[in-house]
């Protein structure tokens, strides 16, 4: 099993040494687009494994758990990988066609499958300490990308960004410290069993609720979010998009995995702090989506709400809560990267993406009118796209848990949100352009490159085919959600024991 969970891994890393030497010619985009192909074949062959055997996990070094650095792959992890080399292939393609040479000379390529690399770990390690390790990983990476143009508004949304993610890093440090302080290890599945046995609850109740803050502010939930849209607007469209695609996502997966594996001892509290830091994400998001101008701005705050939606299947805890979570986790990853990408192709075509100066896109490019509709609208929630099935299945788990008043809150942010991109839609897509036909024609002389189509199209393809055919996403997402809810075959895999009664909160039988 090693190998496979070894190779989805480092293929990102071989890629950046090769992207980085042959970076002053165009071998290494291309070279980075080859490795990112290769990265979604093993990820895809690693998926096909953890459909076949359940979870699967192998430790470097041959130092036995909970020693040594594991590495482990159960059905919410493979989704996850997949999803990400998906979405890293296509961001890479779309980076032929925008990002200039100079960028690519200062190794833009290299650091973006560092990135990939990063995110790629943190799905797939088994312990806290080298979850840290792969958070810096994706946190240097991630402020050289974004600060790549060094205008001053990358600076300035590269501070933000940076200062608060800081903190974050020295509430985890914090936390992890006093954790194993309290257990004696930094395994997952380890602590899932020493985190039962801890004599003051009470503490553990504090370190858990640091935990909240620490990766809410990776994952941008209310009120940690302000650092989100003062930085996505700033980037490159590449950038951008696997920014509000993976980086949010991976704080929303930490979370999944620590309250459903390790601080399962006093649920009344963290749930409730969830749920309300989930209802409040949601609202806070749609409402400054609203508010703006600009479709970056409009999207950043999506990226905000849509992470509401992942926590509340989360907080409310239950099996259909959770597949609902999972699901939306899968989509909206799919959905944002692809957004961010036509935004992209609208800033080439008009020069701008405000509002106020853009319009008359469906007109002229009927295709990347096509190509915005189809997201922007799964997005909103619209059958029979992915995002309907998202928004189904989360209210779904909120009916079924009683839990009203969030269900009302997901519904009533459903529709806002059909408001918000029906503005974008009117504004860029369906009205005239505000400066007349001259304006008009002027963006119809622009041309659009293949490789500022192809990748959108493919994951408006996926977008499309998994709304139609929603059926093996949910099956896989429930099973998922029914893997963390009995995290027993997760912690008999990663520790090579067996739990008497096959329960994962008994002690270990002999």
């Amino acid at each position: 099993m090693s190998w496979y969970l070894a190779t989805v891994l480092a293929l990102p890393w071989v890629t950046a040494v090769f992207a980085f030497i042959y970076r002053r010619s165009h071998t290494g985009r291309w070279l980075s687009v080859i490795g990112s192909g290769l990265h979604v074949a093993a990820a895809a062959v690693l998926f096909s494994q953890v459909l076949e055997d359940g979870v699967v996990a192998a430790q470097m070094g041959q130092w036995a758990a909970p020693f040594g650095i594991t590495l482990v792959a159960d059905y919410l992890a493979a989704i996850l990988v997949l999803v990400a080399a998906i979405t890293g292939l296509t961001v890479t393609i779309y980076a032929l066609g925008e990002i200039n040479d100079e960028d690519e000379v200062n190794g833009f390529s290299a650091v973006l499958q560092i990135l990939l690399g990063g995110i790629t770990g943190a799905f797939l390690t088994g312990d806290l300490f080298n979850l840290y390790v792969w958070f810096e990983v994706m946190l240097i990476s991630s402020f050289y990308l974004l600060t790549l143009g060094r205008s001053k508004e990358q600076i300035d949304g590269g501070v933000k960004y940076v200062a608060l993610n800081l903190i974050s890093t020295t509430l985890i440090l914090t936390a992890i410290g006093m954790l194993y302080g309290m257990t004696g290890t930094l395994n997952m599945a380890d602590l899932s069993l020493a985190a039962a046995q801890v004599e003051n609850p009470g503490v553990l109740s504090v370190v858990a609720v640091l935990f909240i803050v620490a990766f809410g502010m990776k994952a941008a939930v209310f009120p940690l979010y302000f650092w989100l849209p003062a930085a996505y607007h700033t980037p490159k469209f590449t950038v951008a998009a696997i920014f509000a695609a993976l980086l949010t996502k991976v704080g929303v997966y930490v979370l999944i995995r620590l309250f459903t594996l390790v601080f399962v001892h006093d649920q009344d509290l963290t749930s409730t702090i969830l749920l309300w830091m989930a209802g409040a994400t949601m609202l806070t998001g749609v409402l400054g989506a609203i508010s703006e101008n600009d479709i970056r701005r409009v999207l950043s705050y999506n990226v905000i709400a849509t992470i509401g939606y992942m926590l509340m299947g989360l907080a409310i805890g239950t099996q259909a809560a959770l597949l609902g979570a999972i699901f939306y986790l899968a989509h909206d990853i799919l959905v944002k990267a692809n957004l961010f990408m036509v935004a992209g192709q609208v800033q080439r075509l008009a020069g701008t993406t405000s509002f106020e100066k853009v319009g008359g896109i469906y007109r002229l490019a009927p295709l990347v009118a096509f190509l915005f509709f189809i997201p922007a609208f799964s997005l909103a929630g619209f059958p029979p796209l992915s995002g309907f099935w998202a928004k189904y299945l989360i209210v779904t788990g909120a009916l079924d848990a009683e839990a009203w008043f969030m269900a009302f809150i997901a519904l009533f942010v459903g529709l806002l949100t059909i408001y918000a991109v029906g503005r974008v839609w009117a504004a860029a897509f369906w009205t005239p352009h505000p400066d007349g036909p001259e304006a008009e024609d002027e963006m119809a002389a622009h041309h659009l490159p293949t490789t500022l189509i192809v990748p959108v199209m493919i994951l408006t393809v996926l977008t499309i085919v998994i709304g139609l055919v929603p059926a093996p996403l949910i099956e896989i997402s429930s099973t998922a959600a029914e893997q963390l809810l009995v995290p027993t075959d997760y912690i008999e895999t990663v520790l090579d024991i067996t739990l008497a009664g096959g329960d994962a909160n008994v002690e270990v039988s002999e």
